[in-house]
C-alpha cells in the first residue's frame, strides 16, 4: 500500500442500516460494493491521471495502477488503489538523494527532453549528479487524488446506504 490514508464513512442513519444489515444483509452488500466500486475507478482514473510518465508514455507506472475490493459482507468490505511496482513508492513520496543508475536516465533525456544519443550521456549524467545532491519530489499522485475526489468518494459511498433505504422503504 502506498499510503495509510483513508476515508471514513460517517452515516446519521446508523442505527436503521446496522438494522439492514441484519435484516436484508445480500442487498446492503449489493450497494455499498456498487458505490465503493463507483468509489475505486474514480481514484484509479484520477491516480493515473496524476502519475508522470516514463519513456513509454502510458505504459508503465501508470499501466500498473488498478484497485482491488475484497469482502464478503457489506460490513467487511474494503477497496484500495495500487501498484504492484517497486519504483510506484518512490515516485508517490520522492526519494532522498541517491546515486541513480545511468542508462535509464540517458534513455529518459533522449526520449523526454530530445537530446540528442551523442550528447545524453552527458546530460544524463548531470541528472545523476542532482539526484545524487538533492534526491527527487514525490508525485503525491495517490494523496492528491484522495484529498481532491474526497467530497465525490463520499456521495458515492453514502449513495450505497441511499439505495439500500430506498429498496428497503426506508426513506431517509
Amino acid at each position: 500500500m502506498l499510503s495509510n490514508s483513508a476515508i471514513q464513512l460517517d452515516t446519521s442513519q446508523a442505527e436503521s442500516y446496522a438494522k439492514f444489515l441484519q435484516t436484508a444483509p445480500e442487498i446492503a452488500r449489493k450497494e455499498m460494493k456498487i458505490g465503493l466500486t463507483e468509489a475505486l475507478l474514480l481514484l484509479e482514473r484520477e491516480v493515473k491521471d496524476g502519475t508522470p510518465t516514463g519513456v513509454g508514455g502510458g505504459g508503465g507506472l501508470r499501466g500498473s495502477i488498478t484497485h482491488n475490493l475484497r469482502g464478503s459482507t457489506a460490513t467487511n468490505l474494503r477497496g484500495k488503489v495500487f501498484s504492484p511496482l517497486a519504483h510506484a513508492m518512490p515516485v508517490e513520496f520522492g526519494t532522498k538523494p541517491h546515486w541513480a543508475p545511468i542508462d535509464p536516465i540517458q534513455d529518459w533525456v533522449e526520449h523526454k527532453l530530445g537530446v540528442s544519443p551523442d550528447e545524453s550521456r552527458a546530460v544524463a549524467f548531470m541528472v545523476a549528479r542532482k539526484i545524487a545532491r538533492d534526491g527527487t519530489e514525490g508525485a503525491h499522485m495517490f494523496e492528491n487524488a484522495l484529498s481532491d475526489n474526497a467530497q465525490q468518494i463520499m456521495a458515492m459511498l453514502s449513495g450505497g446506504i441511499d439505495r439500500l433505504f430506498e429498496q428497503l422503504g426506508a426513506g431517509k
